[in-house]
């Protein structure tokens, strides 16, 4: 027997069990690290058995004694039990379901059982990290035909709850990513909202980028919102912008974005599940898609955006989920920012009319307005604009922000970063393009997303004449180290600006 110990180790959704090697050794356990392990107790109040099974590490020093067993955070959690009660340790099966992993990344298909199996152990952290990457893997590797993509789609859908709205129709967007700054949906929304709209929208945080939505929105107000509290917000401001990790909507693709993430993977079969599950439980009946096509975005040419919205149009129809999708250009990123305060900066200058404030963000972000107000506002084909233009240009979309970030939680804007290092042009001529994924690089070399005020700031954008020497581009750090990896990394990748004349 062993004392159970809460250690407040965040492993991002794992199971983590951790034992001294004293007590392996002394107990002759036969216990090795990365083994699966379960720990079983008895509740003290009630009688009953709780158990929960993890990937076992070992302790060599003070942080556990011999006597104890050492859970992380979510495993404490999920155990249910006291920090001291007694428990045992035995090595445990695999899951079954990862003998259907193993077969998809042998090429066989999946049906909806299967995936259904697979994402009902995921969301109960029964696979390692290791065994999720080998799930995502085969999708990846193994091209998931429509039929998988589907079930695929709906298990992703009954992996947690849906929100319900007594009305309809409710609107939501999305941007499949990949464009630095693109936080289009902090204008939209409001301009939305201010028009009647209810617009529930949730987002998730950056996966591979140095900003996503909900970190943006993040530093202006809280996105954590439970259903409860995101009803709320609906009913007082018509709409939010919430992160949806927080509200139990398609959670397998939380946990799954887990490795997605580190591994900076985001295929076409996975980006589509995603999206659509979470635009189904967030309870949209009506939603567009933007999909940026450019050299250095996610989408690289008009025939693989082409490809890609038949298949969100093809899973869509099959979810009951009326969709209109919008093909972008994408030369470089959209806005000044690039970073999560950097880019709600951007997003206040543009709802509150500032001088200077980005051009590029205002009109993308009132023409995905008008798209979604022609599909779901009953307003007819070419005057989405003009109401949309009127709601900004009025300061009734300002309002609508201000409502909607008061009814969540109003957040002081924080600070610039302590360090910022200027880059000047390398050269004469106009900016035909940015770089999309190496200038978001060097954001995330200088701390984004995770410090809020680091990323970069563009000084010049696609399409600006420049001469040689002059500013072209700032990054901004909370220490010198991370300046400095931002400088390194900008100065040995100097082909992210391209010119031209």
């Amino acid at each position: 027997m062993f004392r159970l110990k809460h250690l407040a180790i965040d492993t991002l959704s794992e199971h983590v069990i951790f034992i001294h090697e004293d007590a392996v050794r002394g107990g002759n356990l036969g216990f090795r690290p990365l083994d699966r392990v379960s720990v079983v107790g008895i509740d003290a109040a009630t009688g009953t058995t709780h158990e929960v099974t993890g990937v076992l590490n070992f302790c060599r020093n003070a942080l556990i004694n011999a006597d104890e067993i050492g859970l992380s955070e979510v495993a404490y959690r999920d155990l249910a039990l006291a920090e001291g009660s007694d428990v045992r340790a035995a090595l445990a099966p695999a899951p079954k379901s990862l003998d259907l992993v193993r077969s998809k990344l042998e090429g066989k298909r999946l049906d909806q059982s299967g995936f259904d199996e697979i994402l009902f152990d995921v969301v109960r952290n029964r696979y390692s990290k290791v065994e999720l990457s080998m799930f995502v893997l085969a999708c990846a590797l193994q091209t998931l035909d429509l039929d998988e993509l589907v079930a695929l789609t709906r298990a992703m859908i009954g992996s947690g709850t849906s929100l319900r709205f007594q009305h309809k129709p409710i609107a939501d967007k999305h941007c499949i990513g990949g464009i630095p700054g693109n936080r289009t949906t902090m204008v939209v929304v409001p301009i939305l909202a201010s028009l009647g709209l209810t617009v529930p929208k949730t987002s998730s945080r950056a996966i591979t980028s140095p900003a996503g939505t909900a970190d943006t929105m993040g530093v202006l107000a809280d996105v954590a919102l439970e259903p409860r509290r995101l009803y709320r917000v609906i009913e007082s401001a018509g709409g939010c912008i919430a992160w949806g990790g927080a509200l139990g909507l398609a959670p397998a693709d939380d946990i799954l974005i887990t490795v997605e993430r580190p591994m900076e993977i985001d295929t076409e079969a996975q980006m589509v599940a995603s999206i659509l599950s979470k635009k189904k439980t967030a309870g949209a009946t009506h939603a567009l898609l933007d999909i940026p096509v450019g050299s250095t975005s996610k989408v690289r040419s008009a025939q693989a955006a082409q490809r890609l919205e038949q298949l969100f149009r093809a899973v869509a129809e099959r979810i009951d989920l009326v969709i209109d999708v919008v093909i972008t250009e994408a030369r470089g990123p959209i806005g000044w920012g690039i970073g999560p305060r950097l880019e709600a900066v951007d997003v206040l200058a543009v709802l509150r009319r500032t001088p200077g404030a980005p051009n590029d963000l205002r009109e993308k972000s009132l023409y995905l307005a008008a798209r979604i107000l022609e599909l779901v506002g009953g307003y007819s084909p070419g005057t989405g604009y003009r109401a949309a233009q009127q709601a900004l240009d009025a300061g009734k979309a300002e309002e609508a922000f201000a409502r909607i970030v008061a009814a969540q939680g109003e957040r002081p804007l924080p600070p610039p970063a302590q360090f910022c290092h200027t880059f000047q042009s390398p050269a004469d001529g106009r900016i035909r393009e940015i770089d999309c994924w190496e200038i978001a690089r060097v954001a995330k070399q200088a701390g984004a997303p995770a410090n809020i005020s680091a990323g970069v700031r563009l000084l010049r954008t696609v399409g600006d004449i420049v001469a040689k020497g002059e500013p072209l581009f700032e990054i901004h750090a909370q220490s010198s180290a991370q300046l400095e990896m931002g400088r390194t990394y900008a100065e040995s990748h100097a082909a992210i600006f391209s010119f031209g004349f």
